[in-house]
């Protein structure tokens, strides 16, 4: 089972497609995109993602994607 990674629809339009872009290209993540995720606040204020249900932020796509690795060190599934 791979870890999952969601964004909002809304917050790929500010900044976080980058990110996307580049974690769908690591077979071990599962990405997954919807049209909210129900944190618009946060979502108005930084780039952000859920990864296996917890928020991940950051102010830039390279910082979300570092973030989300440095998460996924930290918590592992296993």
């Amino acid at each position: 089972m791979n870890p999952i990674i969601e964004f909002c629809i809304s917050n790929l339009g500010s900044g976080g497609y980058e990110a996307l872009q580049i974690l769908e290209e690591d077979p071990d993540l599962d990405i997954v995109e919807y049209g909210c995720l129900d944190h618009c606040g946060l979502c108005g204020e930084t780039l952000y993602a859920l990864v296996n249900g917890d928020v991940v932020t950051a102010e830039t796509p390279e910082n979300l994607i570092a973030a989300i690795y440095q998460h996924l060190k930290d918590n592992p599934m296993f």
